[in-house]
């Protein structure tokens, strides 16, 4: 309410920026983008990840606002236009998807610590620069933003552990490795060997 009282056109510019961070045709450029990049480099499990992840969580997102149904804070207004539920709030969600998952690509590779910190700090504040500008828009309650940062964390949570899993079970299916020298040995002497052992 603080904030919808004291919207201008030039302070509404500036949110309306800062939320095209999270906004849907943003998040899909960039996942475009990055789905071919990983396509013409063959990296078949990145590209599977970020799919399932940003595309995958905010179709969940968009179950989620069906199935609670919550009203915006104000449908109209001098700045304010707004269709659709308000829980939880996509542009969040679609921030904390999209910069949550290129944080998990990057970080196994930067070794330096300031650099971690670096993308993990960038990657935060961009989230909560979204979920900020929702809410001083008046699009979003602050427990619409909050379930959104939450509701995006945990679906990356479990598409990194199910990554793992998948990972790990087909390590295990590989044949074990067989001696050379095994295979260079005739039928009957190998038989004779294992009888021998």
């Amino acid at each position: 309410m603080w904030f919808h009282e004291r919207l201008t056109p030039a302070f509404v510019s500036v949110l309306r920026a800062f939320a095209e961070f999270g906004s849907g045709e943003w998040v899909g450029a960039v996942v475009f983008v990055l789905v071919v990049f990983f396509a013409w480099k063959r990296w078949w499990p990145f590209l599977a990840t970020l799919v399932l992840a940003v595309p995958g969580g905010m179709l969940m997102n968009e179950c989620v606002k069906i199935l609670v149904h919550r009203q915006r804070p104000f449908v109209d207004g001098s700045f304010v236009d707004w269709s659709g539920y308000s829980f939880a709030s996509g542009h969040t969600i679609g921030a904390t998807l999209l910069y949550g998952q290129l944080l998990l690509f990057l970080l196994p590779v930067l070794k330096a610590r300031h650099s971690r910190l670096l993308c993990i700090s960038g990657a935060v504040f961009l989230v909560l620069l979204v979920g900020f500008s929702r809410i001083a828009l008046g699009a979003h309650f602050l427990t619409d933003v909050l379930a959104a940062i939450f509701f995006g964390a945990l679906w990356l949570a479990l598409c990194l552990i199910s990554g793992k899993s998948i990972g790990k079970y087909r390590r295990d299916l590989r044949p074990l490795p067989v001696s050379p020298e095994l295979l260079a040995v005739p039928v009957e002497r190998r038989s004779n060997q294992f009888t021998a052992r």
